[in-house]
């Protein structure tokens, strides 16, 4: 039997009310979970952009764009292993303020993790990182244990290695 593995799936849509579902139903019918999802405007104007994160085999992704592929409102969708996409998460953190000012590791943290404070106030403060969903989980375990208020992440965005002409593919669809 065929390994699972991760895939990055790009859904370049019109940006229609209701797709999101039907685009999670197709999931959802064959149990498999969406780990993240992102949707965003692309490159091409009036075309959305869905990024989800799966885990399948590929005979399970082929079988999955072509039920996506299907949707009216759908215009082309790719599926990429991670070798072959450069992408990232991002994230927000809440805490103290009185961390910053009485630890001096939380300093140490903020440098060590290039993460950057965004927004201070006297109750609290807002660090952003961008980066691996690797390096998000090993600052968010490290900062876990001085108190984080709140917490939120992003979906994966990514963008393939090798060239796709989607750019050609979506003008001549206009």
């Amino acid at each position: 039997m065929e390994d699972k593995q991760t895939f990055t799936i790009s859904i370049y849509t019109e940006n229609n009310v209701g797709l999101l579902n039907r685009i999670s139903s197709i999931f959802q019918r064959r149990h498999i979970n969406i780990e993240s999802v992102n949707v965003s405007k692309s490159e091409i104007k009036s075309v959305s952009r869905f990024t989800l994160l799966v885990k399948l085999t590929e005979e399970q992704v082929q079988k999955i764009m072509g039920q996506i592929e299907k949707q009216v409102e759908v215009i082309k969708a790719f599926y990429h292993k991670d070798d072959e996409t450069i992408y990232q998460e991002s994230c927000l953190f809440k805490l103290s303020t009185d961390l910053l000012i009485d630890n001096d590791e939380i300093q140490r943290v903020i440098n060590s993790s290039k993460s950057r404070v965004i927004n201070i106030n006297k109750d609290f403060f807002v660090l952003e990182k961008s980066g691996s969903k690797e390096e998000v989980e090993e600052l968010y375990h490290i900062l876990d244990k001085h108190g984080i208020m709140q917490f939120v992440r992003s979906g994966r965005i990514a963008i393939t290695k090798p060239q796709m002409r989607v750019s050609e593919l979506l003008k001549a669809w206009q």
